[in-house]
């Protein structure tokens, strides 16, 4: 977000009215925030400034000090910490902790956050949703050192293995927007040059370095630092307070004393037990890994995998169904086996006889085409429960609490015709119900596996008997024309699906409603009346059980225009005259 420099249009002192505007929304913004750091972000007594960059980002700041927060779009709905913020306030939004130290150089580069870098605590990734607002922590050190929003939710990172861009960074140490405090932004800053801070991805980097390579090459580096920064750098032993900044009138010591406080340097316990904490994992045999395998499968042949979603790829079953079923905080590498490789795992399972596997001559890749569900293995396993899911659960389910009571929700469902009667009949599924499309498709598939009609020779082909060739094909097929005997499985549940009778559901707050037929989308039209007068027409709201007067009121009042509600057979239209606005 910062990484070049661009120059600010226009620099003011915002108003008391305005401050305390951007006050109220931190606090909306940031829930965590309390009264007390607000007042630290918001001193009562100090002006704010706030500049307007040419890419319309917005930066807010303490007159003659550091920005506080930037704004990405400029209308509020996008407001950020800065790093001199978070370093005031850690606690204002949550943070992931890095590995360690040699992760941060990546960060500070400028680099988004990958899922691999994390530290997963003991008790699990801790849940959150796509597009949330949180910082980036090094281990042993309270302040931040960076701050993004998520690229998705906790469920779907642990479906895709905890693997790919975890956190997308907006605002980092040493950026454009870090250096503003010099001078850039906030006038008279530079007094800065005058102050010594704890720097948070320093003290974690030399802790390695400390420890490895000795006093005489942290000496080294330290004076090439040195002569580079415009800011003197006191390191001192590690504690919470140390992300305080103090004035310091020596600002040309010598490296001597800068590695005499080096020196000084400690290791926090919780760094020490990361760090154990990863090294047990990285002392599995690959005996433990084999074990740790065959459990994670079994566990998804129980769980996940269906045999209607067979055949599947290699890959397929790993990345979404074995890697997900891993123990919490456990990295599962199948290159730290005795097999190495995945293929050779999976054709080890079906020798074993517990699935049965080929492979795809056009791909080189081994995809599962069975599971032998009667294996004494499988009969002898006993799936755990998740806990992971149990929380994602209860999430979503607060989540669902918090929504507004006037959420609108539509899901489409189906109804049983006369053409697939006979299938729910023979499966003993209710025909009076409303079945969702993967309802539906498994009550095909239970047929499918009562009668046995899965071809022996080709896993994944149906073969048609006569009850359910006349559910999906009667009707369809032009006389004359042969009646087909086998189906793919791909096809067979939407075949299956567009032999019944499509409804809606529609659900407002406490009101529910059950259309038949497919959904009716809201029609917005334009239209030029009396020379340049331009009015929009809407139609269709009563489908979404939108009530017409309670919008046209509404719409007047936020457009500040005139509406009218017409009545017309089976619809009705919503007039909303605008002589500067058109909505399309």
């Amino acid at each position: 977000m910062f990484k070049k420099a661009v120059e600010a249009k226009t620099q003011q002192r915002l108003s008391g009215a305005d401050k305390k505007k951007l006050r109220r929304a931190v606090r909306d913004k940031f829930p965590r925030c309390s009264d007390s750091d607000l007042d630290a972000l918001f001193p009562p007594k100090a002006e704010m400034m706030v500049a307007k960059l040419q890419n319309r980002v917005h930066v807010y700041s303490v007159e003659g000090e550091f920005p506080m927060f930037f704004d990405i779009d400029g209308r509020g709905s996008e407001i950020f910490p800065s790093v001199y913020a978070l370093w005031r306030a850690p606690e204002i939004v949550p943070a992931f902790l890095l590995k360690g130290g040699e992760v941060s150089r990546f960060i500070i580069g400028g680099a988004d956050l990958m899922f691999p870098g994390i530290s997963v605590p003991p008790e699990g990734l801790p849940s959150f949703a796509a597009g949330e607002i949180w910082a980036v922590k090094v281990p042993g050190n309270p302040a931040p050192i960076a701050v993004g929003t998520t690229t998705m939710s906790s469920s779907e990172a642990l479906k895709a293995g905890l693997r790919g861009k975890a956190l997308r960074i907006t605002h980092h140490y040493r950026d454009i927007l870090w250096e503003s405090a010099e001078g850039r932004f906030a006038p008279n800053a530079g007094f800065l040059e005058d102050m010594v801070f704890e720097d948070p991805a320093f003290l974690s980097s030399r802790q390695e370095s400390v420890a490895c390579e000795g006093p005489s090459e942290v000496s080294n580096d330290q004076g090439d630092g040195a002569e580079d920064e415009d800011v003197t750098v006191s390191v001192d032993k590690m504690n919470p307070d140390s992300i305080q900044m103090r004035e310091m009138d020596g600002r040309n010591e010598s490296s001597d004393k800068i590695v005499a406080d080096i020196g000084t340097l400690t290791v926090a316990d919780d760094v020490s037990a990361e760090g154990s904490n990863v090294e047990d994992q990285h002392n599995f045999t690959s005996a433990d890994v084999d074990a740790l395998l065959d459990k994670c499968l079994l566990q998804a042949l129980f769980t996940t995998i269906k045999d209607k979603d067979l055949p599947m790829p290699g890959s397929t079953l790993w990345s979404n169904h074995v890697l997900p079923c891993r123990p919490q905080g456990v990295t599962l590498d199948i290159k730290k086996s005795s097999y190495k490789k995945l293929s050779k795992w999976l054709q080890a399972k079906s020798t074993a006889g517990l699935v049965s596997v080929k492979e795809d001559k056009h791909k080189k890749e081994v995809v599962l085409m069975g599971v032998n569900r009667n294996h004494p293995d499988y009969s002898a396993f006993r799936p755990e429960k998740r806990p992971v899911e149990k929380s994602d659960q209860g999430g979503e389910h607060a989540a669902k609490e918090s929504q507004p009571n006037k959420t609108l929700n539509v899901v489409e469902v189906y109804k049983p015709s006369v053409h697939v009667n006979a299938i729910f009949t023979s499966v003993g599924a209710d025909r009076g119900k409303l079945f969702t499309a993967s309802e539906a498709t498994d009550i095909v598939f239970r047929y499918v596996e009562q009668e046995n009609l899965v071809k022996p020779t080709n896993k994944s082909t149906v073969v048609l008997d006569a009850t359910l060739c006349d559910a999906l094909f009667k009707g369809a097929i032009k006389k004359g024309s042969m009646y087909p005997t086998e189906i793919h499985k791909k096809d067979l549940g939407s075949t299956f699906i567009s032999r019944m009778q499509p409804h809606h559901v529609i659900t407002r707050g406490s009101d529910s409603v059950v259309r038949k037929g497919a959904l009716k989308a809201i029609q917005i039209m334009t239209e030029r009346r009396q020379g340049n007068k331009k009015v929009t027409r809407l139609s269709g709201m009563e489908t979404f059980l939108v009530d017409p007067e309670a919008l046209a009121s509404e719409l007047q009042k936020k457009f500040a225009c005139s509406t009218t509600v017409a009545e017309l057979p089976e619809i009705i239209i919503l007039h909303v005259g605008l002589a500067w606005l058109s909505l399309s």
